[in-house]
């Protein structure tokens, strides 16, 4: 955890006065928050928007500016985490199942800056489970479709029963063991019917910053 919040903070600093911020989601996310949260009480000023309800209530708890996407035309930074990065900047993410308001957001942001811990750093992605947003109808289709890219594919579950997004949807994590062509296979994930998107975030990424145990930060480009 030590190694996430050290690498938040050094993405923090990408952040300047007047800017419009995306607000990641989940741990390391939260530690770009609260560190955000800090700079804003000493007197910056920003506005945010956030890709998941947890992540605004905390940025609306520790008194950030949010707005939506109708205040603006895009966003100026990103700062999120990821569950893999390999070193083409290709990313798996939606381990906290707000992949797909992360990828809109990341989408509209002139710059995208990921931070992870050196575990997420791997040479080819597919270890971590693909997840995948998927519509409530038909999803048993849908995950047969997925199953067919030669993946096993499990409907995700919370507290023993079926995990819902903010949006209303299930996710079905895929395991693929490795993914040869990130690229390729998330055009291929997203022509099958019922699904929203997937977690593959290819050509996105504008910088990695990635903490170490003993308390190094390095920025990969």
């Amino acid at each position: 955890m030590e190694e996430k919040r050290i690498a938040a903070k050094r993405a923090v600093d990408y952040v300047h006065d007047g800017m419009i911020v995306g607000l990641g989601t989940g741990t390391t996310a939260y530690w770009a928050i609260k560190k955000l949260a800090l700079k804003v009480h000493e007197g910056l000023n920003i506005k945010a928007i956030a890709t998941s309800i947890q992540s605004e209530e905390l940025a609306r708890k520790l008194g950030i500016s949010l707005i939506s996407f109708s205040d603006i035309d895009e966003i100026d930074i990103t700062i999120d985490g990821a569950d893999e990065v390999d070193y083409n900047f290709n990313l798996i993410k939606g381990g906290g199942g707000a992949l797909l308001r992360e990828k809109i957001v990341a989408a509209a942001s002139k710059q995208l800056v990921i931070v992870v811990d050196q575990s997420k750093l791997v040479n080819r992605l597919g270890l971590f489970p693909l997840p995948v947003e998927i519509v409530k109808f038909g999803h048993e289709v849908t995950m047969k479709n997925l199953s067919k890219l030669q993946c096993k594919a499990k409907l995700r579950m919370k507290n023993e029963k079926v995990f819902v997004t903010d949006n209303g949807n299930y996710i079905v994590d895929c395991h693929f063991d490795s993914i040869e062509n990130p690229k390729e296979l998330h055009n291929k994930i997203n022509l099958i019917p019922g699904v929203v998107d997937n977690g593959l975030f290819v050509d996105m990424a504008d910088k990695v910053i990635v903490g170490y145990q003993n308390g190094e930060v390095k920025e990969l480009y």
